[in-house]
């Protein structure tokens, strides 16, 4: 014996209609709350939020992004020769630590900026250091701090991003002492 649901054409358009009507009800507390806009596009009420280090050191403790905002992985960059006549493949070639996080830093910021992001967009950094010869083979994280100082919590960028600097036994390249990764966002 087989059985038949009955529905009946009324009783559908009110199921219909109250599936619907619920439907509306969600919709408008997710607009209400800020997580979709009234367009259907996902929005941000909330700005990225950094809370400083202790001890003003140039770091964020914290960064917080927004559900919604735009974010960007740059992969690690390495800087450019800068003595064309040092020796290929010496930290000559490259430069010191500080020279090396600048020039580094500045490949950044053009990445950043094709895609239509700044420095001022960044809220992780991950620093890479190889040990200095010139340091008994420890990391000059002074001299990359001194590279680092001139593009980040200035007075013409004030933002910081939240930050690892670690000593790595080598980098992919004989000479390279400074390898950084990013993370920018864009909060909409």
């Amino acid at each position: 014996m087989t059985t038949h649901s009955t529905r009946s054409p009324e009783r559908r358009m009110a199921r219909f209609l109250g599936a619907l009507a619920l439907t509306a009800v969600l919709a408008g507390i997710i607009t209400e709350a800020g997580i979709i806009s009234s367009s259907g596009t996902a929005t941000a009420k909330q700005p990225i939020t950094r809370t400083d280090a202790a001890g003003g050191f140039p770091i964020s403790a914290a960064v917080s992004v927004p559900a919604g905002s735009d974010v960007v992985y740059l992969s690690g960059m390495t800087p450019s020769v800068a003595d064309p006549s040092a020796p290929k493949g010496s930290p000559q070639a490259y430069g010191d630590t500080a020279t090396q996080t600048v020039s580094t830093l500045n490949k950044i910021k053009e990445a950043l900026a094709a895609q239509k992001l700044t420095l001022g967009d960044v809220v992780m950094m991950h620093v890479y250091l190889v040990g200095d010869p010139a340091h008994d083979g420890k990391m000059d994280f002074a001299g990359m701090m001194s590279g680092y100082t001139q593009f980040f919590g200035t007075a013409d960028q004030p933002n910081k991003p939240a930050r690892t600097t670690v000593q790595v036994a080598g980098l992919a390249a004989p000479g390279l002492m400074v390898e950084i990764e990013v993370i920018a966002a864009r909060a909409p």
